[in-house]
C-alpha cells in the first residue's frame, strides 16, 4: 500500500474553466419535459466557472489518510480513517454512480470519533471508504468483468490486507449492491450490511428493464406494495435512460463525457437532484479531473454480464429509507435477504442520505450496528 495525496495541476483546473467559457449550448426544447433543463445547466455551469472552490475540497479530502493498492490488476483508491476507541468496529463504506467517495466526508467525524461530537463513544468506527475501480482516483481499470461481485471481492481482500478480521459493510447506490455481496463474499467476517436502497423488484426485473407482462407475483402484494411497483415502472420507463445506456453502450457515450464537462455536468446531475450546488459539482468534477467520466458507468454493463447470485443473503442487514429515493418493496426484499433486522423509513434527505440528512444516516448505522458488534 502506499500513501496518497491529491494534487490536480493548476493547468487542468485552468483548461476546465476555458472549456466552461465556451460552451456551445444545445437549442432548447419548446416545453419541458425533454431532460435537464438548460436554465438549470446554465446556472451550475457559471457557479463552477465562477463560485465553486476545488481546492477547498482538495484539502479536505488530504485532510484524512488516503492510500492506494492494487487488487486483482486494479488499483484501489481509498480513505482509511481510525477510530481513537479503542473498541472500534471496522466497517467498509461504498458509494455507487455518479458519486464518489466526498459522499461520506460529512460523516466521517461524527463515525469514527462521536466522543468529539456528543454521541456515544462506545459506537465507534474505523472507516475505509474506496473509490470503486474505474471511478475517481482509483482510475480507470485495464479488464473487463469489474461488477458488483468483482468489487465485493476485492474489498473482502481490501479488509483483510488492512488487518480486519470482523467489520460491517455499508453503502449506497452501487454501494446497496456491492456492499451484500460483501457479506456474501466473506460471510464469516462481515457482522453486519447497512444501506440506503434495497433493489429488490419482481422477477423478470433485469437492469432496470420492465417487462411488457407483469408476473403473477404481482397481483398478490399488498395495495401499498403493489403501488410501489407502480412507482418502479414509472421510474423504469421515464428516468432510467442513463441506466439503459449504461448498460447496453457506455463506451458510445464516453466519448462526449470525456470531452465535454457541460455534456457531463447534464448527464450526471439527472439523478443528483436534491443536492446543493457544491456537492453536486463536487462529484461531477471528480469524474472530470480524474479521466473517469467515460470508465465509471461500465459497472452498469459489468453488472448486466455478471449478476449477483440469486440465492437470499443471510448476513444481518438493515435498510434506512429515505424520500425521493428508491421505495424498498418488503415482499421481495424478504425473498432476497433472508435475515433483515431492520427497516427504517425517514421523512427527509433523499438519494445521498449521508450529505442531505447526515443525522438521520448517522444515527441509522450507529443504531444498526450496535446491535451486531457485540
Amino acid at each position: 500500500m502506499e500513501t496518497f495525496r491529491i494534487e490536480v495541476p493548476d493547468a487542468e483546473l485552468a483548461d476546465l474553466r476555458e472549456r466552461l467559457a465556451r460552451v456551445r449550448w444545445a437549442p432548447e426544447p419548446p416545453a419541458g419535459g425533454y431532460g435537464v433543463s438548460g436554465a438549470e445547466v446554465r446556472k451550475l455551469v457559471e457557479h463552477w466557472r465562477d463560485g465553486y472552490d476545488w481546492r477547498a475540497v482538495e484539502a479536505r479530502l488530504n485532510a484524512h489518510p488516503q492510500f492506494t493498492t492494487t487488487i486483482d490488476s486494479a488499483n484501489v483508491h481509498f480513505l482509511h480513517v481510525r477510530s481513537p476507541e479503542p473498541d472500534a468496529l471496522p466497517v467498509v463504506l461504498t458509494h455507487g454512480w455518479p458519486g464518489s467517495v466526498t459522499e461520506y466526508l460529512d460523516v466521517i467525524g461524527p463515525l469514527t470519533n462521536p466522543r468529539a461530537h456528543g454521541l456515544d463513544p462506545s459506537v465507534a468506527f474505523h472507516l475505509v471508504i474506496p473509490s470503486l475501480p474505474g471511478f475517481g482516483w482509483s482510475g480507470p481499470v485495464t479488464e473487463p468483468g469489474w461488477g458488483p461481485r468483482r468489487i465485493a471481492a476485492a474489498w473482502a481482500e481490501l479488509m483483510a490486507r488492512l488487518g480486519y478480521r470482523r467489520y460491517g459493510a455499508a453503502g449506497n447506490d452501487w454501494g446497496s449492491v456491492i456492499s451484500p455481496e460483501v457479506g456474501r463474499t466473506a460471510p464469516d467476517a462481515v457482522v453486519g450490511v447497512h444501506v440506503t436502497q434495497m433493489f429488490a423488484g419482481p422477477e423478470g426485473d433485469v437492469s432496470f428493464y420492465p417487462p411488457t407482462v407483469e408476473p403473477a407475483s404481482v397481483a398478490t402484494l399488498p395495495p401499498d406494495e403493489r403501488a410501489l411497483v407502480e412507482g418502479l415502472r414509472h421510474f423504469q420507463r421515464t428516468m432510467a435512460s442513463y441506466h439503459h445506456v449504461h448498460a447496453e453502450q457506455p463506451q458510445t457515450l464516453a466519448y462526449a463525457l470525456s470531452d465535454s464537462p457541460v455534456g457531463l455536468l447534464a448527464w450526471n446531475s439527472q439523478v443528483m437532484g436534491g443536492l446543493d450546488p457544491d456537492a453536486l459539482l463536487t462529484h461531477v468534477s471528480i469524474h472530470w479531473l480524474t479521466g473517469t467520466a467515460g470508465t465509471a458507468p461500465r459497472i452498469y454493463l459489468e453488472d448486466y454480464r455478471n449478476p449477483v447470485p440469486t440465492e437470499p443473503t443471510t448476513v444481518p442487514i438493515g435498510l434506512a429509507q429515505f424520500p425521493n429515493d428508491a421505495q424498498g418493496i418488503r415482499t421481495y426484499a424478504d425473498r432476497d435477504h433472508a435475515n433483515i433486522v431492520s427497516w427504517n423509513v425517514y421523512d427527509r434527505g433523499g438519494h445521498y442520505a449521508s450529505q442531505q440528512a447526515p443525522d438521520l444516516y448517522i444515527n441509522d448505522i450507529r443504531q444498526f450496528f450496535a446491535q451486531l458488534r457485540r
